[in-house]
């Protein structure tokens, strides 16, 4: 915990949770809040778990990131450049959006919110990487709580605060508003430092595609990590693909859902990622991948319990608190994981591959959530939520032969 805290005295953390920010605002703009919008409009559910679908840059987002390895803005910086231009075209579509009608234009809704995904993968790809090259191996831990800290605080805004927002004021001046939000990403990117690097990175398209895959892939354990990374938080992503329609099903109002499921759920989350990043540094990151992957798992099952009890205030102050304080701790552990794994010279290629095979989860596991919880209810969805969590840790059980010798 004193590593964590001396962290924030350091001028450069605030630039990552800055960035965190920036980074963190457009997805539920995607989700959970464009959910809500389309349930207000009584667009059908099945329909609104297919709209998961536009996630799906975030798992391809390899695809394009060795440009953003290869080529260097001609303003600010390699890293700092790509920020400027990703964080402006995210701006723009996300007013656009604030124009639309997801019950009369639904599919003019879906290829906005595409394009958002799409910038908002872009963003992260160049983000990820600053951060990761910017950080000091002490320092990765901490960095990630923070990092992470920036990122649920924009969550709490583009999700808790814009749906009690909308209880208030129309839609579009939410998402006009949303919009403006990017502009605390853009003062980062004019401000922070721009990493130096002691490696040479890319200068050519074959050194920037097919060299950070070549040496990732023919790792020892190359492809267990992979799978680990698909499959280590599958129980979350399931939980929480369905739990603001779960929420108005079951009674509570827009208010409540933002109130306690948006706001008080990301306080608990960035608790547990402060906490994780801690746990990292004392106890090793093999040890807080295995403690959290299970706590994850248990607490989904608070979510079984809501759906017995009904609208139960109480109840559901209990389920989202513990559930995403256990999702906020394993979040901490996997990114560092995820950073510790990257070659400097190929960052931002690597981590997005990364990253990219993360949200494969998210959304492929998310496409049919709907039509699950439509056919089987809301009670053995979430148990098979919980069970979920069995492969990511079977996994687990092989970390030391594949992870090299010196990782924590």
């Amino acid at each position: 915990m004193t590593a964590l805290l001396a962290a924030f005295a350091n001028p450069r953390i605030f630039w990552v949770l800055l960035l965190g920010f920036s980074s963190g605002l457009p997805l539920a703009l995607t989700g959970s809040t464009l959910q809500a919008w389309m349930s207000t409009e009584k667009v059908d559910l099945a329909l609104i778990g297919v709209f998961s679908l536009v996630g799906l840059p975030y798992t391809l987002k390899f695809l394009w990131s060795p440009i953003m390895d290869r080529y260097v803005p001609p303003f600010l910086g390699r890293r700092r450049g790509w920020m400027i231009v990703t964080q402006g075209a995210l701006a723009a579509v996300l007013a656009a959006m604030a124009f639309s009608d997801p019950k009369a234009d639904t599919g003019f809704v879906a290829l906005l919110a595409l394009l958002v995904a799409f910038f908002s993968a872009s963003q992260d790809i160049v983000v990820d990487a600053w951060r990761t090259e910017l950080l000091e191996p002490d320092e990765i831990g901490p960095g990630v709580g923070v990092h992470i800290l920036g990122y649920r605080v924009a969550m709490i805004v583009s999700g808790g605060a814009a749906l009690i927002l909308a209880d208030r004021i129309p839609w579009k001046a939410v998402y006009l508003l949303m919009a403006g939000g990017m502009g605390f990403g853009v003062v980062a990117s004019l401000f922070a430092p721009e990493p130096r690097l002691a490696v040479k990175p890319p200068v050519n398209l074959k050194e920037a595609v097919i060299d950070p895959f070549v040496e990732f892939l023919t790792r020892p354990g190359a492809a267990w990590i992979l799978l680990f990374i698909i499959f280590y938080k599958l129980d979350v992503v399931m939980a929480n693909a369905l739990v603001t329609p779960f929420l108005m099903e079951t009674g509570f109002t827009k208010t409540d859902i933002g109130s306690v499921y948006k706001l008080f759920g990301m306080v608990a989350t960035i608790a547990g990622t402060l906490l994780g990043g801690a746990a990292v540094t004392r106890f090793g990151l093999k040890t807080c991948l295995w403690l959290f992957g299970v706590l994850q798992s248990v607490s989904t099952l608070s979510f079984l319990a809501l759906a017995r009890f009904g609208k139960h205030y109480p109840m559901m102050v209990f389920a989202i608190g513990s559930e995403n304080l256990c999702s906020g701790m394993g979040n901490a552990a996997y990114t560092a994981f995820l950073m510790g794994l990257c070659n400097r010279r190929f960052t931002a290629t690597q981590y997005a591959l990364l990253t990219s095979l993360m949200a494969v989860t998210r959304v492929v596991v998310g496409a049919p959530t709907g039509w699950l919880a439509k056919s089987a209810g809301w009670e053995t969805y979430f148990v098979i939520s919980a069970l979920a969590a069995i492969p990511g840790l079977l996994l687990l059980v092989g970390y030391d032969r594949w992870t090299p010798p010196g990782k924590p």
